[in-house]
């Protein structure tokens, strides 16, 4: 990652997605999904259906996941699934091998942030119980001031707070939304396709911009080399 964290006088600024791209949490959002279809007399879906639903928040998780199972969708619809996510947030949900010392190895050179759909406090909640939160700066939750992703408002928003720009910040996500907030905000991508978001988006067509990591051990790599091209 270099020898420090500055850029000339430009603060490097790391900004990750959280769901599929630092924790594996599929199961448990399928779980949840699952519980709260079967409450409404559905048949419950697949582990992989349910995550390439992940994404948009979890309005549009639950909205997806009545649709695909024929069940109407209502706003109680989404404060129960949150209820019932919240009792398995941490049952199986684990850092993706290699993260921590992903984390570990960018720490030193770039200021950490994390943007997320996920609503904020229990965004929180995995990263402290997971002891990921010790490299994290700032995170933004998708219930905050800002709209969700895709739209940049938020990205923009960590790149003006850290003093830095598009031009020295890298977007690290799994999915096109990811790849969507960092070409409105023009910082770099870097995108997991260890993650479940990837599906959907043509990677031959990707800018040039842009890296693909197939491990999470090779992130600070692809960091760095992003950085380094500007």
């Amino acid at each position: 990652m270099g020898n420090a964290n500055l850029v000339g006088h430009l603060r490097r600024l790391v900004v990750f997605d959280l769901d599929g791209t630092l924790v594996d949490s599929r199961r448990d959002l399928a779980n949840a999904a699952n519980a709260l279809i079967e409450e409404r007399g559905g048949r419950v879906l697949s582990e992989d259906a349910i995550g390439r639903m992940v994404g948009d928040g979890a309005a549009m998780l639950v909205r997806r996941a009545l649709t695909a199972a024929d069940l109407p969708f209502d706003d109680e619809s989404v404060r129960r699934f949150l209820a019932l996510y919240d009792d398995r947030l941490l049952d199986t949900t684990v850092p993706y091998a290699g993260i921590p010392e992903a984390l570990d190895a960018i720490a030193p050179h770039a200021t950490i942030a994390v943007l997320t759909n996920k609503p904020l406090a229990p965004s929180l909640r995995i990263l402290d119980a997971l002891g990921l939160s010790r490299h994290v700066v700032q995170t933004l939750g998708g219930d905050g001031p800002f709209p969700k992703k895709p739209d940049p408002a938020a990205l923009n928003h960590l790149v003006q707070h850290f003093g830095t720009t598009a031009a020295a910040t890298v977007m690290v996500g799994d999915s096109r939304i990811d790849y969507e907030t960092a070409r409105g905000a023009g910082t770099a991508a870097c995108l997991a396709s260890y993650g479940f978001g990837l599906h959907g988006l043509d990677v031959a067509a990707l800018d040039g911009n842009t890296k693909v990591v197939d491990r999470a051990t090779e992130l600070p790599g692809a960091i760095a080399a992003l950085l380094a091209a500007h």
